[in-house]
């Protein structure tokens, strides 16, 4: 992973502040305030990938939302584009959807909803500014997504509450509110209320304009009608059950009493949550969550480089690539690096830097993503996602820039926990095989150990779950054609040397462990639990162990 923190001598004013007003730098700063842009956080099964096909729906990007089903003849969601994924009906990969809606450019981050690919979701973590935690309302709060609200609050990214499913019996949402607040220490601000639950969920209510929004089941996979109507006019209309609309009200009631106060500055520092309650799947409360997240949510901010904080309204451009993704267009075997742009104007067939090696590129067919589907862009803005190909020339974390040099903060690799030697039992099928495990590893769909012991030349597969190992067999065969065998290592946690090589020659013989190289040639010590690794601990105090990899600069990894 590269780019690194390293000092590089360049004053962060001649990059972060507008050289003065002009009409370029005023449109870039119009492009900036028109920008948003998110990811959604979930555990598997709250509904992350059909909300995020509503607000598409809801966009105008699609004109029907397909529901997530590995079923035959079901349309298949726009953000699933692998073929595994629309076979076993889950996200196993991250993409980027851009769409307009409202006079703003919106680019939604969609991640993995799988647990045993959170890697990924760390990673496209780190090109947000905002963050939707999706919950179930039956369920609360689930072991995944204390894991990614961790990750979000160790970047102070914003993060948007969207309790989803309230057209099924489910938790009392003050109940809901309350275990937010005390079990992640994130204080909430209801911005609707809802009118029911279950089968009697009715619609909700606007805390800020005090109007009811009622809906009324649509079409499969079409915007569901709404009534807008005053407090007062829907008491007297009857549209909605007087004991569920009172109800709903005592309830404000209480909130206005002891609740928070809306501060936008809180909610932008990562310690209040805009919550929003609604069904993603019958369309209920997705449009007044959009509306209202466009309205509270942070605009592309500055960025932290080796050069200081570069704000997106600096003139040169620069990004980073946070993703590579092999074979998404089987048909042309193409692989896309996913750049998020940070500052200045990104314009086609436009010369930059590339930060780590020092070489010049021209980037001639930077692509808009929308899933699967692509299209040649002239131009993006701070808070967009492009894909550029990549002919092997980029890793996760790379800057690229335009004018004085920077590099932006690296993406670390976190500890795997499940490990096996990856088998190629053809060796006429060695090429493709060497190819393929290499694509993988430059895309991080997979961490690739290899044995201290040269002679041992298969690689060893370090994933966090066990699908992702499943996944890189299922692409070896059907992207590469090479049929691979697994077979397992007994070791569950492994701790990267902080001092590398030196410092561990310097200790001596260790025991209980295995000692592995990473793709960068760092020493990597596997266990078989944490008991043997606290051994280690108390026998060498002087060994420092980390479980997040440190970021390489200006290194290349080893290809197998």
């Amino acid at each position: 992973m590269s780019s690194s923190s390293t000092a590089l001598g360049t004053s962060a004013s001649s990059l972060s502040v507008p050289a003065g007003p002009g009409p370029e730098l005023e449109a870039l700063a119009e492009a900036v305030a028109r920008r948003r842009n998110f990811a959604i956080i979930s555990h598997p099964d709250a509904g992350k990938t059909t909300l995020t096909e509503k607000l598409l729906l809801y966009g105008g990007a699609i004109q029907q939302a397909g529901a997530v089903k590995a079923k035959g003849e079901q349309r298949k969601v726009t953000s699933d584009w692998m073929e595994l994924e629309k076979q076993r009906g889950i996200s196993i990969t991250s993409t980027v959807l851009q769409f307009d809606y409202s006079g703003s450019t919106i680019n939604l981050l969609d991640t993995p909803g799988h647990q045993d690919f959170s890697e990924d979701t760390y990673r496209t973590l780190a090109a947000a500014d905002n963050a939707v935690m999706l919950e179930d309302a039956a369920k609360g709060l689930e072991p995944q997504t204390r894991k990614l609200f961790e990750v979000c609050r160790m970047r102070q990214i914003p993060i948007f509450t969207f309790i989803n499913k309230m057209d099924r019996p489910g938790r009392e949402p003050l109940e809901l509110l309350d275990e937010i607040e005390q079990e992640l220490g994130l204080a909430c601000w209801p911005v609707n209320w809802p009118i029911g639950s279950g089968d009697r969920f009715r619609g909700v209510i606007d805390r800020r304009t005090r109007e009811v929004i009622l809906f009324q089941r649509a079409e499969r996979g079409r915007a569901s009608a709404e009534k807008v109507l005053g407090v007062d006019a829907a008491r007297s209309s009857g549209a909605v059950e007087p004991e569920l609309l009172e109800a709903a009200l005592e309830e404000l009631e209480l909130l206005e009493g002891a609740g928070n106060e809306l501060d936008l500055e809180l909610v932008h520092a990562g310690e209040l949550s805009p919550v929003f309650f609604g069904s993603a799947m019958t369309n209920f409360g997705v449009r007044p969550f959009l509306d209202a997240f466009l309205e509270l949510a942070q605009k592309p901010i500055a960025r932290a480089s080796s050069a200081g904080a570069i704000e997106p309204v600096a003139p040169g451009f620069s990004g980073f690539v946070f993703k590579l993704q092999a074979n998404m267009d089987p048909r042309h075997r193409d692989r896309v690096a996913f750049v998020r742009v940070c500052s200045g104007r990104f314009e086609k067939d436009m010369a930059v830097q590339h930060a780590r090696t020092g070489r010049t590129i021209r980037l001639s067919r930077p692509q808009k993503l929308f899933g699967q589907d692509r299209e040649v862009v002239e131009d993006a803005y701070p808070g967009d996602v492009i894909g550029l190909n990549n002919p092997g020339m980029f890793a996760i974390g790379d800057t690229l820039y335009v004018g004085p040099k920077l590099e932006y903060e690296g993406i670390p690799c976190f500890s795997p926990e499940i490990f096996a030697w990856l088998r190629n039992p053809n060796p006429s099928a060695f090429k493709s095989f060497r190819k393929g495990v290499n694509e993988l590893r430059e895309e991080g769909a997979v961490q690739i150990l290899y044995d201290t012991d040269e002679s041992k030349r298969d690689p060893i597969l370090a994933a966090v779950g066990q699908l992702q190992l499943e996944v890189v067999q299922y692409r070896l065969e059907n992207e590469y054609g090479v049929k691979t065998r697994l077979e397992p290592l007994g070791f569950a946690v492994a701790r990267w040397v902080v001092g590398g090589w030196p410092a561990l020659e310097a200790v001596g013989r260790i025991f209980n462990c295995k000692t592995v190289r990473d793709a960068w040639n760092r020493p990597v010590l596997l266990f078989k639990n944490d008991w043997n690794l606290n051994q280690l601990r108390e026998d060498h105090p002087e060994l420092e162990l980390s479980g997040v990899a440190p970021v390489v600069s200006g290194v290349e990894p080893i290809s197998l």
